[in-house]
């Protein structure tokens, strides 16, 4: 048996231990991203082998902490992508205007960046006093920045251009307070925005939804994950509410695509079809 083959087993071994021990389920993350993630994870808690980090992490939860903390994908921006922002202002709040009470999922939220993106848009549409915002990861430490609302002052000026392209329509920096090195957001944001733990990969339906997002999560899963996970969406949204992907992401080859229609094709925004 080659050495890649024993790595193969060593891997499903690490995954099956990870689950079984703490409940978080990796086995359907795409196999190069995981493969990637727990090299960097060997490096962090000094195993030289997968078998070790296996080892290590069953009787050490603290080193598990830093493992599970290497798997979850925490690049995010404000308004990353201003051109999508700028359609969804456009071209789905308006949609979202029509409702008297707005829920908006975020799924896959990191540090939460996006998701006060959105909340400032809404709050500049008039309609946040009437939206919750459910920001959601698993990740803890990613959640509890995302909760604080602290991030560093150095980035403000690519999140103001962000804004600026996105069709923002003032200063970004009314939204935040800047104090030495950092920014806090502004209360009134973060008090719109649940930021929660949930795991797309084990739990269940998250609720009755206008608008989720999950952009630039499904690239890192399998075929298998991605099915469950676009299922989740497509029970959590009401008919005619909107999903938006990232753009490597579809769901072209999904057996939910029948249940949406092409909103915004280049930006990977759908909406759910009405029930006849």
């Amino acid at each position: 048996m080659e050495k890649r083959d024993i790595e193969e087993i060593e891997i499903d071994l690490l995954l099956e231990a990870i689950v079984r021990r703490y409940g978080y389920d990796f086995r359907n993350y795409s196999r190069a991203s995981i493969s990637r993630r727990i090299r960097q994870a060997m490096a962090k808690v000094n195993c030289e082998t997968i078998g070790a980090l296996t080892a290590k992490i069953l009787y050490d939860s603290e080193a598990f902490q830093h493992v599970v903390a290497n798997f979850s994908i925490t690049v995010t921006e404000m308004f990353r992508d201003p051109e999508f922002y700028a359609i969804i202002r456009k071209q789905v709040i308006p949609y979202l205007a029509t409702y008297p009470f707005i829920k908006v999922w975020h799924a896959g939220c990191a540090t939460g960046e996006e998701a006060y993106s959105l909340a400032i848009f809404l709050q500049e549409e008039g309609l946040l006093e009437r939206t919750t915002i459910y920001a959601t990861d698993f990740n803890e430490d990613a959640l509890e920045k995302a909760r604080a609302g602290i991030y560093p002052l150095e980035r403000m000026k690519q999140y103001g251009s962000n804004y600026r392209q996105a069709g923002g329509c003032c200063s970004l920096s009314e939204y935040y307070h800047a104090q030495y090195d950092s920014v806090i957001m502004e209360p009134g944001l973060r008090k719109s925005i649940m930021f929660s733990r949930h795991n797309l990969t084990v739990d269940q339906v998250f609720g009755e939804m206008n608008l989720v997002l999950c952009r630039n999560v499904l690239i890192y899963f399998n075929r298998i994950l991605q099915s469950r996970v676009l299922r989740l969406f497509d029970e959590s949204l009401l008919n005619g509410g909107f999903l938006c992907l990232g753009s490597r992401e579809s769901l072209q080859f999904s057996d939910r695509a029948g249940h949406f229609m092409k909103f915004n094709d280049k930006r990977k925004i759908y909406r759910k079809r009405t029930a006849p």
